[in-house]
């Protein structure tokens, strides 16, 4: 095993400065996580980057680390409005929590980082770009609100990031990135962070990115090694009865759990207050404040269950999460790596339960082979996926399971045809933009 200075020296060997590996000190990092030692490395000789990793692995410092190391090698102050170095983020925890990951490393130093997203005073956020700003941190929506105002220029950007670049095309953000990126400098050096990869957004990436160098520390899709994974085969209208009765079994515990609608969530919500749970709800239709609360309840221990959209299956970094519920299982198959991402951080260990109704057996074969595993079976039995024939008097247009599927006594769910009709629906939208 190596000394405690040698792990620091892994740090020093790749190019940052010692002040910085002093703040990595403090912070008790002493050796960089895979994704680092692969992307800093290419990053600080000035290369463009793509970098695939599993959520918690450090992506944040992976460009955190490089950007700052640049910014302190070319001193000064940036001027009036204008923007040395951008990340863009898909929501607006994401881009808070990017902001709180890089703070320390820049406290008591010149460089100054801002943060801005919807939801939050545009008049403030106006006042405060007028003094010009080293690192901004910002979701796509509220950075084009604040260009067409004039309240900040890109000019003088020389470093880009796309941070969870999959979800912000999901999000539908692919034309305001491709404005965005047509005001900045093409001398400038970007860099791609992501868990995964789909095809689209490598043709994104070509257009974005030159010559990339591109790390990867685990096959886009696959989860984290220490996170448990099950599924239970349970009519719909059972689930909540069976996430009480498991809730049950971890009190003390933090839960994540995902729903796949804002009315949905909040409905589960008052299900699991009323059964004595203290618990929160996060989703694009609640406002910033109510966001922040709830995370900070949870995050704080006060709120022991969190039920939420998409919205947090994104750079949520809680290391005390303990158990990832898929209520509802997600209809683009790359997201339940997220969710499930939440838990086992950080080198912890985790649990992601899923529960499967009959309309769900697509996304749960869609989820098994993006990720190229079977998940194991706690409960019931897979559900048959009948064939969808055309329509014809009095016939079963829809899709159900077999008898005796889901939980002891479980049969089929729904109307016949009921759910065959919400699954090809869901099949063919998009995620929610506002979850």
């Amino acid at each position: 095993m190596l000394p405690k200075d040698m792990k620091l020296n892994l740090f020093e060997e790749m190019g940052l400065p010692g002040p910085l590996v002093k703040k990595l000190t403090a912070m008790g990092i002493s050796e960089p996580t895979p994704i680092q030692s692969h992307a800093i490395p290419h990053a600080l000789n000035g290369h463009d980057v793509i970098g695939l990793a599993q959520t918690g692995t450090g992506k944040t410092a992976a460009f955190g680390l490089p950007l700052i190391t640049k910014l302190m090698e070319e001193p000064g102050r940036p001027s009036p409005k204008s923007v040395r170095s951008l990340i863009l983020a898909p929501t607006r925890e994401l881009a808070g929590q990017i902001r709180d990951a890089l703070f320390p490393l820049v406290k008591d130093t010149p460089i100054k980082i801002g943060v801005v997203v919807g939801g939050m005073s545009i008049n403030a956020q106006i006042k405060r770009l007028e003094r010009g700003t080293d690192i901004l941190v910002a979701t796509p929506g509220r950075l084009l609100d604040l260009l067409d105002r004039r309240a900040l220029r890109l000019d003088a950007t020389t470093f880009l990031v796309l941070d969870e670049a999959d979800q912000m095309l999901d999000l539908g953000f692919i034309h305001a990135l491709r404005k965005i990126a047509g005001l900045i400098p093409a001398t400038r050096q970007t860099m791609l962070f992501s868990a995964t990869m789909p095809k689209q957004m490598e043709e994104i990436a070509a257009s974005y990115l030159t010559h990339p160098k591109k790390v990867q520390v685990s096959p886009p899709g696959k989860a984290a090694d220490k996170i448990t994974q099950e599924v239970h085969f349970i009519a719909k209208a059972e689930k909540p009865g069976l996430l009480i009765e498991m809730l049950g079994k971890h009190r003390n515990e933090l839960a994540l759990v995902f729903g796949r609608t804002k009315h949905g969530s909040d409905k589960l919500a008052r299900k699991l207050e009323s059964a004595g749970y203290s618990v929160a709800a996060i989703h694009g239709n609640k406002s910033q404040g109510q966001r922040d609360r709830a995370l900070k309840a949870f995050r704080d221990g006060q709120v022991k269950v969190l039920v939420a959209t998409d919205v947090a299956a994104r750079g949520l970094d809680i290391p005390d999460v303990k158990h990832v519920y898929n209520f509802d299982l997600p209809n683009v198959a790359e997201n339940y790596v997220h969710r499930i991402g939440r838990t086992a951080r950080a080198g912890r260990d985790g649990a992601a339960i899923a529960f499967c109704a009959p309309d769900e057996m697509g996304e749960l074969k869609d989820i098994q082979k993006a990720m190229g595993v079977s998940i194991p079976v706690a409960s019931g039995r897979p559900w048959e996926v009948l064939p969808s024939p055309k329509a014809k008097s009095g016939g079963n247009r829809g899709r159900g399971g077999r008898p005796g599927g889901g939980r002891p006594g479980g049969g089929q769910d729904g109307k016949p045809g009921s759910e065959g009709q919400k699954r090809r629906r869901s099949r063919n939208r998009r995620p929610n933009k506002a979850a």
